[in-house]
């Protein structure tokens, strides 16, 4: 009895390890996690480029919304990251080169870094804002949204310096999180065009 539930055992081990191993796709959550934070992100960054063009009756609603898309990014983020630390990733092709493996780990660590950074050094450079406490902050437009209380009860002249350098860190955080982008997709479409690794599938379909 107790040699057939150590031998029931030990064949799913190997099951499951043999799974994981010759696994090549993402999950389906993964993949919406992926593409639905790229997307906001994609948003946010060309809605902050157009702001200054719209007309000013329309600036403070771009504004805010940019704050609700960041704020949203960042929940999805964690839920992300917690969705990760439970499945296992894929393992990468065996045909990819050693300093490849090593670049990718590198630049999606990078990435997970600044997806967190860029919400933020976002809200606690709004949280900093002399005008926070007359204009509180909502979700688009519908759900109240908390600033940083340890922030904006600080002394005026500290808040001003932590707006200038927390606004300073939001926009060379995103600086850096454009040029890993595109590193990101400069890399996933050399992976798929010119190496054949089929690397889109792995998070497409």
């Amino acid at each position: 009895m107790t040699s057939n539930l150590h031998y029931t055992l030990l064949i799913t081990l190997m099951a499951s390890i043999s799974t994981v191993s010759t696994n090549t796709r993402y999950t389906r959550t993964a993949m919406v996690f992926h593409w639905l934070v790229a997307l906001l992100i994609s948003a946010n960054i060309l809605l902050i480029w157009i702001v200054d063009l719209l007309p000013d009756e329309r600036q403070r609603l771009a504004i805010d919304t940019h704050k609700s898309l960041g704020i949203t990014v960042l929940g999805l983020a964690v839920l992300r990251l917690l969705w990760r630390f439970a499945h296992q990733p894929p393992e990468l092709p065996g045909s990819y080169a050693r300093w490849e493996r090593r670049a990718s780990k590198v630049a999606h660590g990078l990435l997970y870094a600044l997806i967190f950074l860029m919400p933020l050094s976002g809200w606690l450079h709004d949280s900093a804002w002399k005008d926070a406490a007359t204009h509180p902050m909502q979700l688009f437009g519908l759900v109240p949204w908390p600033r940083i209380s340890l922030i904006m009860n600080l002394e005026p002249a500290t808040k001003e310096m932590l707006h200038d350098a927390f606004g300073a860190l939001h926009e060379w955080a995103g600086f850096t999180l454009y040029a890993l982008f595109a590193l990101h997709v400069a890399g996933a479409l050399k992976h798929q065009w010119r190496d054949k690794h089929k690397e889109l599938q792995r998070m497409w379909s």
